[in-house]
């Protein structure tokens, strides 16, 4: 494995699209901080077959909704690699499937707090270290969103919709505000992914329930999202800021 001195964050990186960005970023040179919440057990496993391959990572423990948290998570890749060329803000949460009258303000309070908060703070201390304004070397930031926020999520989860949607309009204005400062901001939008979200989110059988709906007439792998998100990391996208790249089967 040849290390291309790069190094990147991957929030919620210790399973499912997040931990393929980790895997595949680390067999393509880029040393991988991974941020986890809970599972040590995975993101333990994760950093130990990267190292096993040849590459360089470590684990970080961290809520991203929590500033503290979050300084700290910084602080540890300033102190482990000692630079920062990427960022992916990949943690995120949904909930149970819910209707508008039956959702309480803990459920939405959290679902902004992690995934629309830590975001914006994750992309904030990325910028501090990136932005040539800062005396950086320029980076790539690359936000999770979700064809969830242009679809609604009617009946499902509004409040997921609803963050994603947010972080689209994030992602359109912080790459305007950072584009003269050698910072690049792309998202992703995935459609259907088989992971363990829909689990989380009580519904397990959904990916099976919702592939007939895509065009495609399938679902996608965390893979074939990590490989658009490595795109977009990378230089042969030196040219792509404030995208929003579509991974849903044409959904």
């Amino acid at each position: 494995m040849t290390m291309n001195g790069k190094s990147m964050l991957v929030t919620g990186g210790g399973r499912g699209i997040g931990a393929s960005v980790a895997r595949l970023g680390a067999a393509a040179g880029w040393r991988v901080a991974i941020n986890y919440t809970a599972n040590d057990k995975a993101a333990s496993a994760l950093v130990d077959e990267i190292v096993s391959a040849g590459g360089d990572a470590f684990a970080i423990k961290g809520d991203v909704g929590e500033e503290r948290d979050v300084l700290a998570m910084f602080a540890a890749v300033d102190e482990r690699f000692g630079r920062l060329d990427g960022l992916v803000n990949n943690a995120g949460v949904v909930d149970r499937k819910a209707r508008i009258d039956e959702m309480s303000v803990d459920r939405l309070t959290r679902m902004m707090r992690i995934n629309v908060i830590g975001s914006f703070l994750c992309a904030r201390e990325a910028v501090k270290r990136m932005s040539t304004k800062h005396g950086g070397k320029g980076g790539s930031i690359v936000n999770l969103s979700s064809v969830a926020a242009v679809l609604g999520a009617p009946g499902e989860y509004v409040d997921y919709a609803a963050s994603k949607g947010a972080i689209d309009t994030f992602t359109l204005g912080l790459s305007r505000e950072v584009a003269t400062e050698g910072v690049r901001v792309n998202a992703v939008r995935p459609g259907i992914i088989d992971t363990e979200i829909h689990a989380s989110g009580g519904q397990p059988d959904r990916v099976a329930a919702m592939s007939g709906f895509v065009p495609m007439q399938r679902a996608g792998t965390a893979d074939e999202v990590a490989r658009a998100v490595l795109w977009l990391l990378s230089d042969e996208a030196s040219y792509t800021t404030g995208a929003i790249l579509n991974t849903s089967g044409g959904r």
